[in-house]
């Protein structure tokens, strides 16, 4: 078994032509860093450029994000804008066609081309988001589930998952943090939020990832007890760890803080709560909360950098759909802005 340790990403809100340079210079530093071919990093250049020139010229309120995801080797970018959507999405993707501005109308296109994967999502009442992923060239166009740096056994994991994870504006590193362990049909998910914000509050989430790492096949609430006593002389962090069994078909968490857990479907919807408290300060007995998962379940956690009471209806035209799109509609519509924020989906794609 592997054990996934999430990615961060980098925000570039797009107010102004000078911020999509800010982003492509960015995109450029990751390919260097990792060691991209000129012909790779040529590709994400195209790719930054066509979609914060979107949203620059059309949308409202727009913002990229970018992340380096190393268990795929890939670079995502995923774009949110608060309107207007797209009233056609299929014609908009069409070379030639333009909303204005003189620009050929390749852009969407291009960039479908470019990306070893792209979904996109558009409504009129509240916007578009979308998620590219560009590829080194020896492994574009492979699907996600073929990559053996995700695997522990030989046959294709049976979940889906996607996240957005930010830090606070004006911070360089994210107080938040999560992994995912993938062992044949179980994943165990931990989402930790370090107390505060910071390199403090990442070194207290990291730690807990740390402790997942070190046995993640181990009961929910023996992770949480080996990660209260780790994270002493931390700052502390609120955490949730989470496992699915497919092949069960059911969910269960233990956690102690203010880390959300719910599962989702077209006609399911059922929060688990998790105990007060904070790993590595003060928790009580951890205990087990346990559900039966609904049949095309998708589950959600998220730190309390996202809204606590949020609608699900936004998310039921892409629930079958790659999770990352679900992932940053809830950070679009709910993120509070004033915290770290990281929300995880996870799909068990055995039982959908």
């Amino acid at each position: 078994m592997e054990v996934i340790r999430g990615w961060t990403h980098a925000v570039f809100p797009i107010d102004d032509a000078s911020r999509i340079g800010e982003a492509r210079r960015h995109g450029a530093s990751l390919g260097a860093e990792f060691g991209w071919s000129e012909v790779d990093a040529g590709r994400l250049a195209i790719v930054i450029t066509e979609l914060a020139t979107n949203l620059q010229r059309h949308a409202v309120g727009g913002r990229l994000l970018i992340a380096h995801r190393a268990a795929f080797d890939d670079i995502e970018v995923v774009c949110v804008d608060d309107g207007p959507g797209m009233s056609d999405v299929s014609r908009s993707m069409q070379d030639g066609v333009s909303t204005g501005g003189g620009s050929p109308g390749t852009g969407l296109g291009a960039v479908r081309r470019l990306a070893a994967s792209f979904e996109l999502h558009s409504s009129l009442q509240d916007g578009t988001v979308c998620v590219a992923r560009v590829a080194r060239s020896a492994r574009a166009g492979k699907p996600a589930s073929a990559d053996p740096a995700l695997l522990a056994a030989p046959a294709p994991s049976p979940y889906a998952f996607g996240a957005i994870c930010l830090p606070i504006h004006g911070e360089a590193v994210c107080g938040d943090a999560w992994a995912l362990a993938l062992e044949d049909d179980r994943a165990t998910l931990m989402v930790a939020d370090g107390l505060g914000h910071g390199a403090q509050a990442a070194e207290a989430s990291q730690a807990a990832l740390d402790m997942l790492a070190e046995d993640p096949t181990a009961d929910l609430r023996t992770l949480v007890e080996r990660s209260h006593i780790h994270l002493r002389g931390t700052r502390g962090a609120a955490l949730c760890v989470l496992r699915i069994d497919a092949a069960a078909q059911t969910v269960g968490c233990a956690g102690a803080g203010n880390v959300a857990v719910r599962v989702v479907s077209g006609v399911f919807d059922r929060s688990m709560v998790t105990q007060h408290g904070t790993a590595g300060v003060q928790i009580r007995k951890p205990e087990q909360a346990n559900l039966a998962m609904p049949l095309h379940g998708v589950t959600i956690v998220h730190s309390d950098g996202l809204q606590t009471r949020w609608d699900k209806s936004v998310l039921l035209p892409v629930l079958e759909r790659d999770p990352t799109l679900a992932a940053a509609l809830l950070f679009r519509n709910f993120s509070r802005g004033r915290d770290d924020a990281t929300v995880v989906v996870v799909r068990a794609e055995a039982m959908a």
